[in-house]
């Protein structure tokens, strides 16, 4: 399997889709289905039961997940492809867009 070129954290945009054109955080990455958890981004509505955590119940709005072909890394408040290089025996990611280093 190839390195994930999104990482949690990462400031990223979406590129396709409902959501096209917002950006959010990575919330969490799921390499075995190339999917991330983005800020905002993909709202499913979820009806919970009563539990000890909420007591009440109901309906909750949460983030679903979105292939990671359809986001993109904001680098420098610009959308740009990631690329890697070796630098100091270390693999980095590289902003395409820019060149520079990203981790």
């Amino acid at each position: 399997m190839s390195a994930m070129k999104i990482k949690k954290g990462d400031l990223v945009k979406v590129i396709a889709g409902k959501d096209k054109e917002k950006e959010g955080k990575v919330l969490s990455v799921n390499k075995e289905d190339s999917t991330v958890i983005v800020e905002g981004v993909n709202m499913r509505t979820k009806h919970t039961k009563p539990s000890a955590q909420n007591q009440a119940g109901g309906i909750v709005n949460q983030e679903g997940p979105i292939s990671t072909s359809n986001v993109m890394l904001v680098v420098d408040g610009k959308a740009t492809r990631v690329g890697f290089k070796i630098e100091d025996g270390k693999k980095v990611r590289i902003a395409k867009a820019t060149g520079k280093a990203i981790d």
